[in-house]
């Protein structure tokens, strides 16, 4: 199997040459799943130790980014993670949860970021700038190295699920919606990790009540605009 490109140091680059040098690539995994959290990782990498081959990680065996994992934490200045589970995607939805893990993961490094690279999601509340960037998983190394940081840790997190629930495959599909996974729903129903508040979830045809901390409500629609409408798609 011949590798992706890998993702270059191009903005990274442009940031150490003003001295800049704490530049803090964001991504998440996970938001598209109809199970277990998001994840989101932020990693701050060494200019004078870059780590070659980093790539969107939907781009990578799992055995080339476990190995990339591990290269990550040896060199790199600072790595956080944040976890937001599917009780608070239920919530606030998706998007508001994605956000959440990433700023929990900015908190979690160890030192403070002067530049902080997302692939388009915009964050509040920095304490930096920030720049968004279309597609930053394949274009910027940083943010290719936390793509990979986010999804090998949630990937660890469902296979731990999938021995809790096996009959629902976790450890094949790690909470996407693929056939199998939707013929699971159908025949168990949801398991205590499922997001209520996905589609492909309720329309198997559970009836369930979401806990929005006030009266009990039953939703009768997927969330508009972060529930993804259909299984299919790349993971993240």
């Amino acid at each position: 199997m011949t590798p992706p490109p890998s993702a270059p140091y191009r903005f990274e680059a442009q940031a150490w040459r003003t001295g800049v040098t704490r530049v803090a690539g964001l991504d998440e995994a996970g938001r598209g799943p109809l199970a277990g959290p998001v994840v989101a990782a932020a990693v701050i990498l060494d200019p004078g130790r870059r780590v070659r081959g980093v790539a969107d990680s939907k781009l990578l065996t799992a055995e080339r980014r476990e190995e990339l994992f591990a290269v990550i934490y040896e060199s790199a200045v600072a790595v956080g993670v944040g976890i937001v589970d599917h009780v608070t995607i239920d919530r606030v939805n998706i998007l508001q949860a994605t956000k959440r893990a990433m700023a929990e993961a900015i908190r979690a490094l160890a030192v403070t970021p002067e530049l902080v690279i997302t692939d388009f999601v915009s964050v509040p509340a920095l304490t930096c700038p920030q720049r968004n960037i279309v597609d930053a998983d394949a274009r910027c190394a940083t943010v290719a190295a936390a793509s990979i940081v986010a999804k090998v840790t949630r990937d660890r997190l469902m296979l731990e699920a999938d021995k809790q629930f096996p009959e629902y495959g976790f450890a094949r599909h790690k909470g996407y919606g693929t056939p199998d996974h939707l013929a699971a729903l159908d025949r168990y129903g949801a398991c205590p990790i499922h997001r209520r508040s996905f589609s492909g979830v309720w329309r198997q045809g559970e009836l369930f009540v979401l806990d929005m901390g006030g009266p009990e409500i039953a939703p009768h629609t997927p969330q508009s605009l972060d529930a993804p409408r259909q299984s299919g798609g790349a993971p993240r």
